[in-house]
């Protein structure tokens, strides 16, 4: 599977869990210069699959083979810690030379890790960044990423993101954050239905190339359907002569019936919709002016806002920002320090938070659907059997008494997901929502949200998600100042770089630094703009440049779509893939550039 030789392989993967198999001839091979992303629904098996690629899983048939001398580094998606009370003894494990241990220290320190601190009291997205640390101090040649980013903030995701451009390791990730595949692999190993397919292109392809094979597929059992079909016209109205061809005959009919029916078609895709309540008012939220302290700390400081009725919000920045904090005030849970804030008539609002509150640790699925009574579900003012509406969200039905807490991460958040769409709603709050979701659930999720009729306000770290979903950004910028930015996240980050290019809108923490920082944005944003000759020749040209650099793509992509062009000229593909890597990192620099010098003309118009 991959274009430099091997050094780690798994080869013709079985493993069975209860009756269905969970892989049936799974495969995954890397090479020194791969990064590979593992995609596929939630339960195909990926973290499994990524267990025995570690050697921490033994399948039940299939070969692992590592290079000899080769390291293998594997990051759980739920790590264990047992046995360390420290960060620094959990990341300095099996450390011997100095080398290493300085790197740990290193990325410790660039993780905002204190090496003394308890990782009993630790919250999720500080255990994830003491688990990358121990992942990556041994620079070892293979590492193996599962669910990276989950719990951790944009700041942290981008320093990931820089972090593993830098290091010499083979990757192999598994994630649902597509801008972080994205921007991370050159190859996509697809996981579905206990097999893997590989296409030797970045994520960006994925989904078309994905809804491509499922076609073909499809193509292919309509085929076999008539084939079945004019066989068996023949046995009841064909010749009975020449028997001996009849009976061989016959057998290939018996032979196609059975690979019809061991055929195991692909998933379906979750049945939902967010059921919209009453209208609220035009206005949801109004704020003026409020501030939030705890001691010396502000978290809110003379922040003001209208949300109106169909407004879909982002709240991002750092962990510890006050995200929460800001929600809970604008939901009206927590009242301001100071200032004034006014909620809309008629909200009935419903709160899907990451901690997945209100599920019972003892409760089975049957349980969390019906909140422990019966074995019917309240849908607003409907019912329906739990098992009908297990199936809705893709569980099988044999999955009724199983215990919440055995289920997959992806499985409990789409059972969360199950048990809030079940009442409706005209004001929908969601913290963190993306974790744990497969791809085809974060489609069906983001089709949900642009169809709602009700107002959205969501904090998500998934910069993919919020260009996807939101209108408007609130952002974190350091000393309880949030300012309100218009678009998604790729929006608020272009508009920064506008006002202040050497600044593109990292989020400030340090008091000093902000302070020095508040009278130079206050000065960009205030003072008049002009555009330079050079500006006004580049917005010019620019149009030009983006529609020569879409040609190169579409001619290096067209190239790449010879299924037998690695095998026939592997130079000619890797001149081509490397070509359209060249062409999309351009035009995306490009189209930044473009973007950025159309807000300076728009202010220099309006100044």
């Amino acid at each position: 599977m991959s274009a430099s030789p091997p050094i780690l392989y798994v080869d013709d993967i079985h493993l069975t869990h209860g009756v269905e198999p969970l892989l049936a001839g799974a495969s995954l091979s890397v090479g020194r210069d791969d990064r590979i992303c593992l995609v596929g629904r939630n339960g195909s098996g990926k973290s499994t699959l990524l267990k025995i690629t570690a050697g921490l899983v033994e399948a039940d048939e299939g070969e692992r083979f590592v290079q000899p001398g080769i390291h293998v580094e594997y990051l759980a998606q739920d790590p264990s810690f047992d046995g360390f009370q420290k960060a620094e003894d959990f990341v300095l494990q099996g450390l011997m030379n100095n080398e290493d241990r300085q790197r740990a220290f290193q990325l410790m320190a660039d993780l905002h890790i204190e090496g003394a601190a308890e990782i009993a009291p630790m919250s999720g997205g500080e255990r994830r960044r003491v688990a990358l640390a121990k992942a990556m101090a041994a620079n070892p040649e293979v590492l193996l990423l599962d669910e990276p980013t989950n719990h951790l903030d944009l700041p942290a995701i981008e320093w990931l993101e820089g972090a593993l451009r830098q290091i010499n390791s083979a990757l192999i990730l598994v994630s649902h954050d597509r801008r972080f595949l994205s921007n991370m692999a050159n190859q996509t190993v697809w996981l579905d239905r206990g097999e893997t397919k590989l296409m030797r292109k970045h994520f960006g392809h994925f989904e078309d190339w994905r809804d491509d094979e499922l076609e073909r597929e499809a193509e292919a059992q309509h085929k076999l359907d008539r084939k079945i079909a004019r066989e068996e016209d023949w046995l009841r109205y064909g010749v009975t002569a020449r028997r001996k061809r009849n009976v061989r005959r016959l057998g290939d009919l018996q032979n196609l019936r059975q690979q019809r029916r061991y055929y195991r078609g692909p998933q379906g895709d979750v049945e939902a919709a967010l059921h919209a309540g009453d209208r609220s008012g035009k206005l949801v939220v109004k704020a003026d002016e409020i501030s939030k302290a705890y001691g010396d700390k502000i978290l809110v400081d003379n922040f003001s806002t209208q949300i109106k009725r169909g407004s879909r919000i982002g709240l991002i920045g750092p962990n510890g920002a006050g995200k929460t904090t800001l929600l809970n005030i604008l939901l009206g849970k927590l009242a301001p320090d100071s200032g004034n804030l006014r909620l809309g008539k008629n909200l009935t609002p419903l709160i899907l938070d990451q901690q997945r509150a209100g599920i019972k640790k003892d409760w089975n699925v049957k349980d969390a659907l019906t909140d422990g009574a019966g074995e019917l579900v309240s849908i607003g003012d409907a019912t329906m059997h739990v098992i009908g509406y297990m199936k809705k969200f893709l569980f099988h039905p044999s999955q009724m008494r199983t215990p919440v807490n055995v289920l997959s991460g992806g499985e409990q958040a789409r059972l969360f997901l199950a048990r809030g769409l079940r009442q409706p709603s005209n004001l929908l709050v969601m913290d963190e929502p993306t974790n744990d979701l497969d791809l085809e659930t974060l489609d069906l999720l983001q089709e949900m949200i642009a169809a709602y009729e009700g107002t959205v306000i969501l904090v998500s770290h998934d910069r993919d998600f919020l260009d996807r979903t939101v209108t408007a950004v609130f952002n974190a910028e350091g000393e309880g100042r949030w300012v309100e930015y218009a678009g998604g996240y790729s929006d608020m980050k272009a508009q920064q770089k506008a006002i202040d290019p050497t600044n593109a809108a990292a989020p400030v923490t340090d008091k000093k630094a902000a302070a020095a920082d508040k009278p130079l944005k206050e000065k960009a944003t205030t003072a008049s703009v002009k555009l330079s000759y050079k500006h006004r020749y580049r917005l010019e040209k620019l149009p030009d440049e983006m529609t020569a650099l879409a040609g190169d793509i579409e001619r290096a992509e067209t190239t790449l779509a010879d299924a037998d062009l690695f095998t026939k000229d592997p130079q000619k593909f890797e001149r081509n893939a490397a070509m359209l890597e060249t062409a999309k990192a351009a035009l995306a620099a490009a189209e930044e550039e473009w973007l950025q010098l159309e807000m300076l003309r728009e202010a220099a118009e309006n100044s």
